[in-house]
């Protein structure tokens, strides 16, 4: 039996296929003791453990388990000490609390308690190429018990220009690459050409105009899509798939969409239901039997293959999980590669070193960009004198630019800088974009006139009257925005000279990570690899369905404190699918600790939020070195892979 929990610590939270050192498994086997855990919830409680304080959960240190032991009995310690008071009722005014929500396999725990004092976040390597956190300053504990996105809210806000660390490295990602330096002067024309992949007119559709009758054929053609994937992917015959909701004793595959057999209350494994298309099913719900599965993940809204069989007309017992395939890698010709070469010399006036072009520069930063006491936009002040004095090929900006969930925008109390002018008659919110966001592109622009600066739209700008996702790019007039600056729709997949990126200011990944289920031993154990991956998988950039309650999403600082949440036009979510092919760079801002990550070969970077409520944020750097072209891949009919993930180094970076 020991042999056995070793065997399961390892597969747990060993990496890279190495063994956990002695001292290790020693701590892991008194913290089970200790608290009477399953090797399950305790991975579970360290990974919520590893998110709360933003460390490497790939390396399991003795000291970080030392620390993890101490916050669990400190939660403990808590806990016994609230159940006590309210017992007792002898405190006339008790302190609020969070409240403490029902979790089926307890990973919320670790959330919501407080670290001790002098715990510091450690780091270490990452299993994909070459990814570095840095260590990071002990920070002291609080006063109440909260969850990190809880916390700032009972902080007081602090000064941009007091704020701890700045120009720190938080994590790097391929740290062999060197990082470049910046060219001595700008470059004589711009080295990036952008390509659209996906038509940004289908997104000025109507909004406010959605009908039942579209979104449930929407709804159903995407499982009956899949199901022909599955079918080409697998080999399999048209008599091998079946109805799960039909009473039968012969195995089937059945397609179909995960959801709850409940409008309340989060996702589990007792309420896991599969709903099946018209075509196979009727579109009848059948209730899911996850027992005989070594391990699952699912989320409402994922399109799955399933092998099993309902023999009793009530469940559907779930053999296995059949794997969906993935988009192809995007690869081009010769000729391709050595245009863009080209272009990357900086043209034809550019010197010729002797050594190949230098390698790109792009910047990505995600709204908001001003804290939530005024309306400085520092932090967008901040990137763009960086983008200026490092003379990047490109900034990437996200919205939300201005934030319908700021208080000042929300209350409508706030000046526009003095040197503004305008009639107070007829101004709009056009106009505070003018005078609050695009003097720093302008200044941005003139100093790096090479540079091209992409515009992302949110759900959350108010400048931008489309109101739904998928949103159309918002009109530039009267912005005044300099000429190297463009607008794109919200998502939007793009090529960057050869490579091509997706990119989407909805934060999927919080609410995949939030809405999901999962037991047993998941294919994919790391919890933000995961997230990304079901992005990949499911082919789409928001695959959830139904999205999040957004009451349930981070608190905004109006005083009702509710975000818009997903704001999903049903009708038109195939205009938020991945086409043609996996892109090579997935850019997916979340209120998840920022990250960078390599999942099927795809770079994918949340560079985290510029500015936070009360307190500076991050932002993603990138150095692409140029390709090195070999002999063509006869997989990919002759052409080169980009292989983005192989030449980029990407670096997290605290403003």
């Amino acid at each position: 039996m020991a042999d056995e929990t070793v065997a399961e610590l390892n597969e747990r939270f060993g990496s890279g296929g190495q063994a956990l050192e002695a001292d290790v498994v020693a701590e892991l086997k008194s913290i089970m003791r200790l608290h009477q855990l399953s090797v399950q919830d305790l991975f579970f409680k360290w990974e919520s453990y590893c998110i709360k304080m933003d460390i490497d959960e790939l390396k399991v240190a003795i000291d970080t388990l030392r620390k993890f032991k101490q916050d669990l009995q400190d939660t403990l310690e808590r806990n016994a000490r609230s159940h006590v008071q309210i017992k007792t009722e002898k405190r006339a005014a008790p302190t609020p609390r969070g409240a403490q929500g029902g979790d089926v396999f307890g990973m919320l725990d670790g959330l919501t308690s407080t670290p001790g004092p002098g715990r510091a976040k450690t780091g270490g390597v990452r299993r994909t190429p070459a990814v570095t956190r840095v260590k990071q300053e002990p920070q002291s504990s609080p006063i109440k018990s909260l969850s990190p996105l809880k916390l700032e809210d009972h902080l007081p806000p602090s000064s941009f220009s007091d704020r701890a660390n700045a120009g720190d490295t938080v994590e790097v990602l391929n740290e062999h690459l060197q990082a470049a330096d910046p060219p001595i002067a700008p470059f004589s024309e711009p080295r990036i050409k952008l390509t659209a992949a996906s038509d940004q007119k289908k997104l000025g559709y109507k909004t406010l105009a959605m009908k039942v009758s579209e979104v449930s054929e929407i709804l159903d053609d995407r499982i009956d899509e899949f199901m022909g994937l599955v079918m080409e992917y697998h080999k399999l015959e048209e008599s091998a798939f079946g109805s799960a909701a039909s009473q039968s004793t012969t195995e089937i595959v059945a397609v179909g969409r995960i959801a709850s057999d409940s409008l309340e209350g989060k996702l589990n494994a007792a309420s896991l239901v599969l709903e099946t298309s018209r075509r196979m099913g009727n579109g009848l719900r059948v209730p899911l039997n996850v027992s005989r599965l070594p391990g699952f993940s699912f989320f409402p809204g994922q399109i799955v293959a399933l092998r099993g069989v309902n023999s009793n007309g009530r469940e559907f017992t779930i053999h296995k999980v059949l794997e969906l395939p993935l988009l192809p890698s995007a690869a081009s010709t010769t000729e391709v590669f050595q245009t863009h070469l080209e272009r990357l010399r900086g043209g034809p006036d550019a010197m010729d070193s002797g050594e190949g072009p230098l390698p790109l520069n792009i910047l990505f930063a995600s709204g908001p960009y001003t804290a939530d006491d005024n309306l400085d936009f520092e932090p967008l002040k901040a990137i763009c004198n960086e983008a200026a004095d490092t003379y990047v090929d490109a900034l990437v900006l996200n919205g939300p630019f201005i934030d319908m969930e700021h208080p000042l925008i929300a209350s409508g109390d706030f000046d526009l800088p003095e040197e503004a002018s305008y009639e107070p008659d007829t101004a709009t919110m056009a106009t505070a974009f003018k005078y609050l966001i695009s003097p720093h592109l302008v200044r941005l622009a003139a100093a790096n006139p090479s540079i091209t600066i992409l515009l992302v739209p949110s759900v959350r700008d108010v400048l931008d009257k489309h109101v739904s996702w998928p949103q159309d790019a918002f009109p530039r007039r009267d912005l005044a925005l300099p000429k190297a600056a463009r607008i794109i729709g919200n998502p939007m997949t793009l090529s960057m000279n050869e490579m091509l990126m997706g990119i989407s200011s909805q934060d999927a990944l919080f609410e995949l990570r939030h809405e999901e289920v999962v037991g047993g031993r998941p294919a994919q154990p790391q919890l933000l690899s995961r997230a990304c991956q079901y992005l990949i998988e499911q082919r789409h950039f928001f695959p959830l369905f139904p999205p999040t309650d957004r009451r349930k999403l981070p608190k905004t600082g109006t005083a009702e404190g509710i975000p818009p949440g997903a704001m999903l036009d049903v009708s038109y979510l195939k205009l938020g699918e991945m086409v043609n092919v996996r892109p090579d760079v997935l850019v997916v801002p979340s209120a998840l600790p920022p990250f960078t990550k390599v999942i099927e070969n795809v770079l994918v970077i949340n560079p985290g939020y510029l500015s936070k409520r009360k307190g500076a944020g991050t932002y993603a750097k990138m150095t692409l070195y140029p390709p090195k072209l070999d002999a063509p891949d006869d997989s990919t009919g002759g052409l080169h892979a980009h292989k983005i993930f192989e030449r980029a180094r990407v670096e997290i970076t605290r403003i």
